[in-house]
C-alpha cells in the first residue's frame, strides 16, 4: 500500500519483486478490446430509436456523435501514449490536478462502468422477450415507449449480474482468452445485417416522403445523446485502459482509439441506412415519431422476420445474448479495477482494494453488483438508462482534454509519441463535445446524474472524517482540483434551464450552444490556471506508475 505525503506524493512499496503483466497485446488486440466494448446493446436499439427520434437524419445523428467522441478519444490517444497505464481514464487526472479532481473523475468514471453490465442485461432480456415475458412495454412521459422489466425479468436479471461476478472471481482470465473470437461474431452479425437489409429491401422514398429532418435539428442533437447513438461509441475507452499492456503503445494506442470509433462510425452509419431503407411505409405513417411494428422489442429481429429473413432473426436473437454478455462482462471487471484503483490511491475505503488469492478484487466486484441491482429500480428498462449512462461517461471523459493542455505547459519535455495537432483547438472542441451531450441528454436524466455526484462528495466528506479520526490524512489539492465545482454547477444549472428533457425552456437550440461554448471556454481556462505546476506533476507520475504497476501484478490482465 501507499502512504500519501502532504504535497500529493507517495511512498509505494516496490511492485519489482512481483511478476508483473506480460505487455502481449498486440495491434489487432487492442483495437478489437475497443471495437468488441463498442459494440455491446447499443446498436441492436440505436437504429429504431434515433429513427423515431431524428426521422433519416439519424443518418447525421450518428456521423455527429462519432466526431464529437472522436475529439475526446484523440485526447486520450496522446495521454495514453504518453503514460500506458492501465486504468489510465482513472489516474491522468491525478496527475494534472491531484487528488480531489482524481476522486471528482474516479466516482463518476465509477458511476458510468457500474451501470454498463445492467444495462446489457436489460438489452439481452428486452430481444428474449419473444421467448418469455421478460419486459413489458408502456408510454412514459413524452409518449416514449419503453421495454421495463417484469417480476421474471428482474429475478433473471439478478441472475445475469450474479454470473458476471462469478465469471469474474473464477474465470476472467478463460474469458479474455476468448474475447477477441466474440468481436468477430459481433463485427460479422453487424455488417451481415447491414449487407442483407440493404439488398433484400430499400425504399428511396423513405428518405423523403416524411421529410428528412422531421422534428429539426433540435431531434437531430437529442438523438445522439438519447437515443444510443454516443451510448454506441463509448467502449473505445478499452485503448486506453489497456495502454499499459499492449507490446507497442507508440503505434497500437492511437490505432486502437481512432480505428475502432472510425470503424463503428462507418458501420452504424450503414446499419441506420439499410434499417431506414428496408421499413415498409406503413410503419411510420403516422410519422417517424410513431414508428412501430409487430415485436419492436427486437427491432432488427422482427424487421429481419417481417422481410421473411426468418435465419438472420434467429441469428440476431443470439447476438443479443453474446454481444451485450461480453461487454458486461469486460465493464464488470473494469468497474472492480477502477474502485480498487481508487482505495489505493486514498480516494476510497481501503477495503475496496482487498484480493483473493486468485487476484480477484471480491469486495469492488460485490459492490459493483448490489450498486448494479439498485440501478433497476429508477432505471428498469435499457431506454431509460442509455442517457443515463451516455451523460455520466461523457462527463467522466470531459477532465481528458484540461489533463492534456496542463501536461503540455507543465512538462513539454515528455515524450509524446502520439502529438494531437493544433494547439488548444481539438482539447477545446472535446471538452465543448462532451459538455453539449451531458446538456442534450435533458434534465429529466441529468438530475439523477448530479444527484449521484452529490453523492460522492458525500462519500468524500464521510472518508475524510473517517482518516481525520484515525489520525491520517491524504492532500487533496483542492485549489487545482476547483474547476471541478463550476463545471459540474455550471452544467447542472443549464441543463435546468434548458428545454431537454423537461427543463425549464429558458434555454433553447440557438441560444444554448454559443453560451455553452462560452461556458466551456471559462471553466478551460479556470483548470488550466490552477492546475499543478511543474515538481507536484512531477511527484504525481511517480505516484501513479507505482500504483498502476501494482495494481497489474495484484489483478493481472483485463479482457483483451
Amino acid at each position: 500500500m501507499s502512504v500519501h505525503t502532504g504535497s500529493g506524493t507517495a511512498l509505494a512499496e516496490s511492485p519489482s519483486d512481483k511478476p508483473h503483466l506480460k505487455r502481449h497485446v498486440g495491434r489487432i488486440g487492442l483495437l478489437f478490446a475497443s471495437v468488441g466494448s463498442i459494440i455491446g446493446s447499443g446498436w441492436l436499439f440505436g437504429a429504431l430509436n434515433a429513427a423515431q427520434t431524428a426521422g433519416p437524419a439519424a443518418i447525421i445523428s450518428w456521423a455527429l456523435g462519432g466526431v464529437m467522441i472522436l475529439f475526446i478519444g484523440l485526447c486520450y490517444a496522446e495521454l495514453g501514449t504518453m503514460f500506458p497505464l492501465s486504468g489510465g481514464v482513472v489516474r491522468f487526472p491525478h496527475i494534472g490536478f491531484g487528488s480531489f479532481a482524481s476522486f471528482a473523475t474516479g466516482w463518476i468514471t465509477w458511476v458510468a462502468a457500474m451501470s454498463v453490465a445492467p444495462i446489457e442485461v436489460e438489452g439481452a432480456l428486452q430481444y428474449a422477450t419473444k421467448y418469455a415475458k421478460f419486459t413489458t412495454a408502456h408510454q412514459v412521459s413524452g409518449g416514449a415507449t419503453v421495454h421495463t422489466l417484469t417480476g421474471l425479468g428482474l429475478v433473471v436479471a439478478v441472475l445475469a449480474m450474479a454470473l458476471f461476478v462469478v465469471i469474474n472471481y473464477f474465470g476472467i482470465r478463460w474469458f479474455a482468452r476468448i474475447n477477441n473470437v466474440l468481436v468477430w461474431w459481433k463485427l460479422f452479425i453487424i455488417v451481415l445485417v447491414v449487407v442483407v437489409f440493404l439488398f433484400t429491401a430499400f425504399h428511396g422514398s423513405n428518405f423523403t416522403v416524411k421529410g428528412f429532418t422531421p422534428q429539426g435539428w433540435h431531434g437531430v442533437f437529442t438523438a445522439i445523446a438519447t437515443s444510443g447513438i454516443v451510448f454506441s461509441y463509448l467502449g473505445f475507452r478499452q485503448g486506453i485502459e489497456l495502454a499499459g499492456e499492449t507490446d507497442n503503445p507508440r503505434r497500437n494506442v492511437p490505432l486502437a482509439v481512432i480505428g475502432s470509433v472510425v470503424l463503428t462510425m462507418v458501420i452504424y452509419i450503414g446499419l441506420q441506412v439499410a434499417f431506414i431503407g428496408a421499413l415498409r411505409p406503413s410503419d411510420f405513417a403516422g410519422g417517424w415519431a410513431k414508428l412501430s411494428f409487430t415485436n419492436d422489442f427486437g427491432p432488427l429481429a422482427a424487421l429481419a422476420t417481417i422481410l421473411g429473413l426468418g435465419w438472420l432473426a434467429v441469428l440476431l436473437y443470439i447476438d443479443a445474448i453474446v454481444s451485450p454478455s461480453d461487454t458486461g462482462l469486460i465493464y464488470t471487471t473494469v468497474t472492480s479495477r477502477i474502485s480498487y484503483a481508487m482505495a489505493r490511491n486514498g480516494n476510497a475505503p481501503a477495503g475496496l482494494a482487498k484480493t483473493t488469492s486468485r487476484g480477484a478484487p471480491i469486495v469492488s466486484l460485490v459492490l459493483a453488483f448490489i450498486v448494479g441491482l439498485i440501478l433497476f429500480l429508477p432505471f428498469p428498462s435499457w431506454q431509460q438508462l442509455v442517457g443515463f449512462i451516455t451523460s455520466a461517461t461523457v462527463l467522466s471523459f470531459g477532465s481528458g482534454p484540461l489533463v492534456l493542455v496542463a501536461l503540455r505547459k507543465e512538462i513539454p519535455e515528455q515524450e509524446r509519441p502520439f502529438r494531437l495537432p493544433g494547439g488548444h483547438v481539438i482539447p477545446l472542441l472535446a471538452f465543448w463535445s462532451s459538455n453539449m451531450i451531458v446538456y442534450w441528454t435533458g434534465w429529466e436524466t441529468d438530475y439523477k446524474l448530479f444527484l449521484a455526484v452529490l453523492l460522492g462528495a458525500v462519500l468524500l466528506g464521510l472518508m475524510m472524517l473517517v482518516n481525520a479520526r484515525g489520525g491520517s490524512s491524504v492532500s487533496m489539492d483542492w485549489r487545482a482540483g476547483s474547476w471541478y465545482v463550476p463545471w459540474l454547477g455550471g452544467l447542472a444549472l443549464a441543463s435546468w434551464l434548458g428545454d431537454y428533457g423537461h427543463g425549464r425552456g429558458v434555454l433553447h437550440f440557438g441560444s444554448s450552444i454559443p453560451i455553452l461554448f462560452v461556458f466551456s471556454v471559462l471553466v478551460y481556462w479556470m483548470a488550466y490556471a490552477v492546475r499543478l505546476r511543474r515538481p507536484v506533476v512531477l511527484d504525481n507520475i511517480e505516484l501513479v506508475k507505482a500504483e498502476a504497476a501494482a495494481e497489474e501484478a495484484e489483478l493481472g490482465e483485463l479482457p483483451a
